[in-house]
């Protein structure tokens, strides 16, 4: 799942029933796509293009990415020709192994060969555009954008969400009763803690550039400990996205089964959350 392109890059993917699709991305876009489909992405310039590559396995290896140069040149000559109608000065040409990179001429609209847009949706089957996207407000503590499979249908196995977190700002002691986490800390500086029952837990700091990862049903926060805004982008390998708030799990319960298990007198029960607090302000 791409997120924050920065400028602009123009991906392109085919399924299999041989149709192909191709979108032009820009900063905030989410792109994706199943397993096994071919694609690729050329950036447009003027400047580099960064993007963030989330896959919904942990045993993903970029060094067995399957790539059409390197099966080529691994295949037989005669049945290479024999399959794409070439001659043998033709094949030649071709790469002798896996081209990764390739650096080609920059797309343009005045060219011959810019393919036709049929329509101009903000929504696309393989793009989404996340930070267009309405956010979920917690005043004075921060701004929570999601993206799952029933926003963007193809993206049947992966969740995402940006958060955004004010100084001294806390999502609040949660837990994913349905996905692992993976974080990628896009700006700022932050705090976790994970909790691994038992009486485990592990506190770790983050900044710009940190991964945290944060097992199914793990309890965990993330606060703010910065100047600044501290963004977060998390990705979920299932493409429901469901989290349990303690907050929200306490309002939910009697208050004398809360004084119980937590040993507090009523009258301090009483002033436990009522409600979802989802990003605490600043006290």
């Amino acid at each position: 799942m791409p997120i924050y392109p920065n400028p602009n890059r123009e991906g392109g993917d085919s399924d299999i029933h041989g149709t192909s699709y191709v979108d032009i991305f820009n900063p905030g876009d989410v792109w994706y796509f199943p397993r096994g489909y071919g694609h690729s992405i050329q950036g447009l310039g003027p400047g580099e293009c960064h993007f963030i590559l989330i896959f919904d396995n942990g045993d993903f290896s970029e060094d067995h990415t399957f790539s059409i140069t390197d099966f080529i040149a691994q295949t037989p000559t005669d049945v290479v020709m024999q399959n794409l109608g070439l001659a043998a000065d033709e094949l030649a040409l071709l790469p002798k192994k896996e081209a990764y990179f390739a650096k080609g001429p920059v797309p343009s609209i005045a060219s011959h060969d810019a393919y036709p847009r049929i329509s101009s949706d903000l929504i696309t089957k393989h793009r989404y555009p996340l930070m267009a996207k309405q956010p979920r407000l917690a005043p004075g503590g921060g701004t929570q954008r999601t993206v799952t499979v029933e926003d963007f249908p193809i993206s049947s196995t992966m969740a995402g969400s940006v958060i955004e977190l004010e100084p001294g700002g806390l999502r609040e002691m949660h837990w994913h009763p349905n996905a692992d986490e993976w974080q990628y800390y896009l700006d700022g500086k932050a705090e976790m803690t994970v909790f691994l029952a038992e009486g485990n837990a592990v506190t770790e700091q983050f900044e710009a550039g940190d991964v945290g990862y944060v097992p199914m049903g793990a309890g965990h926060y993330i606060k703010n400990t910065g100047s600044d805004v501290c963004r977060i982008l998390i990705g979920f390998n299932s493409g429901h996205y469901e989290a349990i708030d303690l907050s929200e799990w306490m309002a939910g319960n009697p208050v004398d089964v809360l004084a119980t298990n937590l040993s507090l007198p009523r009258e301090i029960a009483h002033k436990l959350p009522h409600k979802s607090v989802f990003i605490a302000p600043k006290s």
